[in-house]
């Protein structure tokens, strides 16, 4: 009987999660909103029809790692390089100034603790959540607007992905210093040990894949034997370096993302996520979200998080571009650009509860930011750009499609 009630929770996820995500859609807010929405819904919160149980709680996590793959494969390296010093040094900026916003937040609201405490990882993880933008959002808005292709168009998607890896590196840390009996420098040694060995692996890696896409070109065995890539990395992530597994399944994208097929690879994974882990994911969010635990500090929080999360974006990234000599317009445009918040976000606020670093309480803030980050990114951004000539390259035909099917 315990089957055919895993089978009739998971119909429920799958048609609750594409039905609000559609409406998501119609209403102009990110697709994975409605889907968390859902999880609310049918969850314990509101009409308690599907539970937290492990086996939702394993697919998620295969939801996630099938993200962070994807994220990976959806990485142009050559666009990496091209704007890399400049986009490298705002996505840094990006990264600091809201993880000591995010740690100043939560110290404000519950004390400062000392380093080491509990407390203090704990103020240090909320900034971590902040850390993340969207590169999914970001990609979507510039192309709609026809400056994708501009400087600085091009300059806030670089950074934008810079931005998540740093996010993600730093999550790996903050993950590895309380985990239980490690200590801090076995936590620097591990990660380190584990980027040489993703580096030394993914090369020899890359060449055999390249090797078998020259061969079996766009045929399923590719793809296949991606997957497994992705899962053995985010195994040995997690079972031999002690870092987070999601960290193994986006660099198992980024040794892909170069080869031929890496489109079609990212095709075959998205029919899996899409229609299945991807919906169980978001929607365990919301099934997990405890409304119920909300007060008046909770609410509170939950504005100043919103708020913070924003501010500290425009601030960090649009002082970077100063630097770097953009006009004080494209620096505000850069600082909007990487605002958004989305998938990223959720996949480290989900970590950050399975090692005990938040509550579920605290999904609320960050359901909260992605829906008004990702409505008021477009709107900021079009104002801005109203009356400005289209990029030279945006108008040449098909380039631009080509450059955005690569995410």
């Amino acid at each position: 009987m315990e089957t055919y009630s895993i089978l009739k929770d998971l119909a429920l996820i799958v048609i609750a999660a594409k039905v609000f995500g559609i409406i998501a859609k119609k209403i102009g807010i990110p697709q994975v909103a409605g889907e968390i929405i859902a999880g609310l819904i049918i969850g314990p919160c509101v009409l308690g029809f599907v539970q937290q149980t492990d086996f939702i709680s394993q697919m998620a996590e295969i939801g996630v790692i099938l993200l962070m793959f994807s994220a990976g494969l959806g990485t142009n390296l050559n666009e990496l390089v091209k704007t890399g010093p400049i986009a490298f040094a705002i996505a840094c900026v990006g990264v600091f100034v809201p993880l000591v916003g995010g740690y100043v937040l939560y110290s404000l609201f519950y004390g400062f603790a000392p380093v080491g405490d509990m407390e203090f990882y704990k103020a240090v993880f909320i900034g971590c959540i902040m850390t993340a933008t969207s590169v999914s959002i970001t990609v979507q808005v510039l192309k709609e607007l026809g400056h994708l292709q501009g400087r600085v168009g091009t300059t806030i998607l670089s950074a934008a992905i810079i931005d998540d890896v740093i996010g993600i590196v730093v999550l790996t840390f903050v993950i590895g210093f309380v985990s239980d009996s490690v200590k801090p420098m076995t936590v620097v040694l591990n990660t380190v040990l584990f980027f040489v060995f993703a580096i030394g692996v993914g090369l020899v890696l890359y060449h055999v894949f390249k090797w078998m896409d020259n061969r079996y070109p766009h045929t399923r065995r590719i793809p296949i034997f991606g997957l497994a890539l992705c899962l053995a990395l985010a195994y040995i992530a997690e079972e031999f370096f002690g870092i987070a597994d999601i960290t193994g399944a986006f660099v198992a994208g980024i040794i892909l993302c170069s080869i031929n097929d890496s489109d079609y690879i990212a095709e075959k994974m998205d029919i899996s996520s899409y229609m299945f882990f991807g919906p169980v994911f978001f929607a365990s969010i919301g099934i997990k979200t405890e409304i119920s635990g909300m007060n008046v500090e909770l609410l509170l929080f939950a504005l100043g998080f919103v708020v913070v999360a924003l501010i500290t974006k425009i601030i960090g990234c649009g002082l970077a571009g100063k630097v770097f000599r953009f006009k004080n317009k494209d620096c505000l445009k850069i600082g909007i650009g990487m605002m958004t918040r989305g998938e990223v976000a959720l996949i480290v606020a989900q970590k950050g509860l399975a090692v005990g670093l938040m509550s579920a309480v605290y999904f609320t803030p960050v359901i909260l930011l992605i829906i008004f980050s990702s409505l008021a990114t477009p709107i900021c951004l079009k104002a801005l750009f109203a009356g400005e000539p289209l990029p030279l390259s945006a108008t040449v035909g098909g380039y631009e499609e080509d450059f955005v099917d690569s995410y």
